[in-house]
């Protein structure tokens, strides 16, 4: 195959899977491991650090090709999503299914190259990332199994340098997972007359509007909250705690803008919320060097 084609063909992969939506998780694995080793923990090697990030984007890989998978027909009824790889026929169903056995094997792989912790919970992790794709068919908490998945990434940085199993990395996975949840049900809100009419189940198709913008708008006030209980617990450098404040700060701008307009949803979505992922990683590195 021409290079131009392998080129494009890897193009058209990193569109259907949000490649660049990577930001969102890796800079909460990375923070969880600055952490473990601020708690007493030794420094990954170099080699541990590696598999480390294979896994994390291995594993977001995954998730969203299987989300892609599951919601093609979904996607091909919706005037926004139709345009999508799959439902375009860009990608077959066939190809992203060996592309989605792929991705979860490189997982799994890289998960026990860690340690055995990492190892036997990684089919549990990729059952999480994979249900989180059903519940939209019959609960309207749907936004919520998605804060799930990506409190896995946290979770498993944290177990990554340990090997032991602790609760402490669940604190900042709840962060985590308030704060999707909070930024899902907004960006849910585009669809909310199609899930109505299709039997897609949401909070603003149940609630509506304006009480999804207030649910919304507590799950990010909650995240913060979690976030400062979090550098609290581990007695982390006060610039946590202002670095975390600035991050707060950008959830409120979020607000505002959504409040004034939908028609700059993409750049709520994608480059407010990939600066607030960056500032936090900012604020617990300040935290655990200072």
């Amino acid at each position: 195959m021409p290079a131009r084609g392998i080129g494009e063909g890897v193009l058209q992969f990193g569109r259907m899977i949000r490649f660049s939506h990577s930001i969102f998780s890796l800079p909460f694995a990375v923070s969880a491991v600055l952490f473990a080793v601020s708690s007493g923990y030794a420094w990954p090697t170099w080699m541990d650090g590696l598999w480390i990030l294979v896994a994390a984007v291995a594993a977001r890989t995954a998730a969203m090709t299987f989300n892609r998978i599951a919601d093609r027909q979904i996607d091909a009824a919706n005037p926004r999503t139709e345009n999508r790889e799959l439902p375009a026929g860009v990608i077959s169903t066939r190809t992203a299914m060996i592309f989605l056995l792929l991705a979860a094997a490189v997982f799994v792989f890289a998960a026990g190259q860690l340690n055995p912790l990492c190892g036997w919970l990684s089919p549990l992790a990729l059952f999480i990332l994979f249900f989180y794709s059903y519940t939209k068919r019959f609960t309207w908490a749907c936004h919520f199994f998605l804060g799930l998945s990506l409190a896995v990434a946290p979770v498993g940085g944290w177990f990554a340098v340990t090997g032991q199993w602790s609760w402490v990395p669940f604190l900042l996975g709840a962060g985590v997972c308030a704060w999707i949840a909070g930024m899902d049900i907004l960006y849910a809100l585009q669809d909310e007359a199609f899930d109505r009419r299709h039997g897609i189940h949401s909070i603003p198709a149940r609630f509506g509007k304006p009480r999804s913008l207030a649910i919304s708008a507590l799950l990010h006030g909650l995240c913060i909250v979690l976030f400062l209980a979090f550098g609290a617990l581990l007695n982390v450098h006060p610039a946590y705690f202002i670095g975390v404040l600035v991050a707060g700060g950008l959830l409120l701008w979020e607000q505002r803008v959504v409040r004034g307009t939908m028609e700059r949803m993409q750049f709520v979505f994608f480059d407010m919320n990939g600066l607030f992922s960056l500032t936090f990683l900012a604020a617990s590195a300040l935290g655990v060097f200072l």
